[in-house]
């Protein structure tokens, strides 16, 4: 039995003469925490869309839990489970009246939903707030319920849309240990996000620019390959060095970083730093490093195009 759990090929969406989705590959894997890395108006929510059966595309085709999709919608539903990027749920209804609607939109039966609804409440450390209205509670708050109704009926397959982008880190690190725990129970997600720290839990990541698929792999994969050399340089007048770089052709980008300057070198200049020096000669304190390359690097390479 094959383990794919998605799969799409060709997939490409366009409203009007804007093509949000632009032939997209996809193979994702059970078990898999799967993210979609890039900006706001990449192609992120319309390709969960389109997944989700909520999108009909202009052409290629999708398979979900080996059905097609947008075709197999309602009968897969039950299966999936996503979460919006907004809350969606009612703020003037309380967590349990949120939590009973769920269950029942889903189909749960009837002696089952209670004893899922107290399992979920302490699992998400709602107990002390079930007669809450939900429009009263913090933004970590309604995450977690709606997470919790997004799992309600324990989908195989779940879809987060930028799910922490309105907490605090030390609610969204929480919030991914939940995520985890939900993996190891057997299920599968598909999260967009545009944090970095975000996209480096995630088995496999691709990023995404103007609706294209920039790159695919795991996080390490994905630094391991960077097609460009990381130079960290230190010392007086950073700015001006800055600007002094920008633009060069060798150059894919530069970003200070506190008191440093990260610099981004195509990996076909055989000596960056070398050749950095020769740019910067007007600054003999300056200090250059090679450095590993962090997840930010890979994106900044990815979406400045091939930097061979």
């Amino acid at each position: 039995m094959s383990d794919l759990v998605v799969s799409t090929k060709g997939l490409t969406r366009k409203f009007g003469e804007k093509t949000a989705v632009n032939n997209l590959d996809l193979e994702i894997r059970t078990g898999q925490i799967y993210g979609f890395l890039g900006p706001n108006g990449c192609g992120k929510t319309t390709t969960m869309r389109m997944l989700t059966g909520l999108l009909t595309p202009t052409s290629g085709s999708i398979s979900v839990l080996g059905q097609p999709m947008p075709q197999s919608a309602e009968p897969l539903k039950n299966e999936i489970g996503y979460m919006t990027q907004i809350f969606s749920y009612y703020r003037d209804m309380t967590v349990l009246e949120n939590l009973r609607f769920a269950a029942e939109i889903y189909g749960m039966p009837k002696n089952k939903i209670a004893g899922r609804i107290d399992e979920l409440l302490s699992t998400y450390d709602l107990t002390e707030n079930i007669n809450q209205l939900s429009g009263s509670m913090s933004g970590g708050q309604r995450q977690k319920l709606a997470l919790a109704a997004t799992v309600i009926h324990s989908p195989k397959l779940l879809f987060l849309d930028e799910p922490t982008s309105a907490v605090d880190p030390e609610t969204r690190r929480g919030f991914w240990e939940q995520l985890f725990d939900l993996v190891d129970q057997g299920a599968t997600m598909i999260v967009s996000t545009h944090f970095m720290d975000e996209a480096e839990r995630c088995h496999r990541l691709a990023i995404l620019e103007h609706g294209t698929k920039k790159a695919d792999g795991s996080p390490r994969q994905l630094m391991d390959d960077l097609n460009a050399t990381v130079v960290e340089v230190e010392g007086a007048g950073l700015r001006r060095v800055k600007h002094q770089l920008d633009g060069q052709d060798d150059v894919l980008s530069t970003a200070q970083v506190g008191a440093r300057l990260r610099v981004l070198v195509k990996k076909s200049e055989s000596d960056p730093v070398a050749m950095l020096k020769a740019l910067l000669q007007d600054y003999p304190d300056i200090s250059l490093t090679v450095q590993r390359p962090n997840l930010e690097d890979v994106f900044v390479s990815a979406t400045k195009g091939d930097p061979s």
